[in-house]
């Protein structure tokens, strides 16, 4: 037999019982499918999160106290920004961040809890987070702690409803401030929701709002912005010599800890690898059943046509004709299973992605690892029952009722 033959055989053998056919590729199908949709969902996150990172600002290098250390919370003091500002080279801009404890914020119109964000001047360019109406706090306001605010998109909103925030006046706890600025409307990044912030001078935050026992000019995150990616790393190297100099620690055990963006995109997809494999893992499952399925239904495809297998071999049909037709018919099975599967793998993403708030990306990859494992199954479990066709004794079979 030649394989046109081989596959003219198979797929008569296949058609022959449509439904019986497309109830074994069941299991296929949805195991290509659900690969094609785990890893979409997978890579969504992955790029969500990569893009609200990138979002908090370009080129951004990210100090904060380092976890575990004694004291780590009082670690990082404004100076210490101020020194990055004034003897690190190579970057834009420095903000310095602390926020408040949980205050009341009022105004004529409204009242509610909320913490305040002390910030420094160089807050909406070093994290890419523009003024809408307004403007933001100036150096001079900063050094003289000026009692202003900057309300994110939201907050403007509750406090002020349609009226104009401009110039008119908060209060945070028991000071007034008045407001210079609205910040625009970004929404949630990275669980932060930016337009709920109250931007104050951070100067104010250290006079008023610091707590007795922790007095002192500590800071929350130290943000600095480099030129470009090419200074990165040499701006990295100066902030941990000049902090580890101030701090007087060793750069190899540092009571700080300095990232950049990548760094934490780099740590959040090794979460999600983490959760791609598990899914990749259950909807491998998935395949391995539906190739147990194929070598049941191809073990009774072969008890049914042993007389034809009979007929077929006194006709000049060779054992390895015989183990080819079988072989064939059940990677037929997977092959055409794992189309429809890749179809529905591709549908269902792009469905989810469209109905859900989970954003998916579909990976050109897993199509052809989908398609390729349904395609490995389908032999590997097709070969057993192939074989034993191959295997009968001519005379056997065809006596076989």
């Amino acid at each position: 037999m030649n394989f046109s033959e081989i596959l003219n055989v198979a797929w008569e053998g296949i058609t022959a019982n449509k439904v019986r056919s497309l109830l074994t590729m069941l299991g296929i199908i949805i195991g290509v499918a659900a690969v094609i949709i785990m890893i979409a969902i997978s890579a969504g996150t992955e790029a969500t999160i990569a893009e609200q990172i990138n979002s908090l600002g370009a080129n951004l290098i990210i100090v904060t106290p380092k976890r575990g250390t004694p004291g780590a919370s009082r670690t990082l003091l404004f100076s210490d920004a101020e020194a990055i500002a004034e003897e690190v080279h190579g970057i834009t801009g420095v903000a310095a961040e602390q926020n408040t404890t949980t205050l009341i914020v009022k105004s004529s119109e409204a009242a509610f809890e909320t913490t305040a964000t002390g910030t420094t001047a160089d807050f909406p360019d070093v994290r890419d987070v523009p003024v809408g109406d307004g403007r933001f706090f100036t150096q001079q306001e900063l050094d003289r702690t000026a009692k202003v605010a900057v309300l994110g998109y939201g907050i403007a909103i509750d406090l002020f409803g349609e009226q104009d925030p401009i110039g008119q006046t908060v209060t945070i706890g028991t000071t007034k401030f008045t407001v210079i600025g609205v910040m625009a409307e970004k929404g949630l990044v990275a669980d932060v929701d930016y337009d709920g912030r109250i931007y104050i001078p951070i100067t104010v935050v250290f006079q008023k709002f610091a707590p007795s026992q922790m007095a002192g000019d500590r800071v929350r995150t130290i943000y600095a912005q480099a030129e470009s990616q090419e200074t990165m790393d040499s701006a990295i190297l100066q902030i941990e010599s000049l902090l580890a100099r101030r701090h007087d620690v060793e750069l190899d055990s540092p009571d700080f800890t300095v990232q950049t963006q990548q760094d934490i995109i780099s740590t959040q997809e090794a979460t999600t690898a983490a959760f791609r494999s598990l899914l990749a893992w259950v909807a491998g499952v998935s395949l391995i059943v539906g190739g147990i399925g194929i070598m049941n239904i191809m073990l009774v495809s072969v008890t049914e046509r042993t007389r034809e297998i009979g007929i077929r071999q006194s006709v000049g049909a060779t054992p390895n004709d015989i183990r080819w037709q079988f072989l064939t018919e059940a990677l037929m099975l997977s092959l055409v299973g794992g189309l429809i599967g890749v179809v529905a793998g591709v549908g269902g993403s792009w469905i989810f992605g469209a109905s859900g708030d989970m954003r998916t990306v579909i990976v050109p990859t897993s199509i052809l690892l989908a398609f390729g494992s349904a395609a490995i199954v389908g032999v590997f479990f097709g070969y057993f029952p192939a074989n034993k066709a191959a295997q009968l004794d001519p005379i056997e079979a065809l006596r076989h009722e």
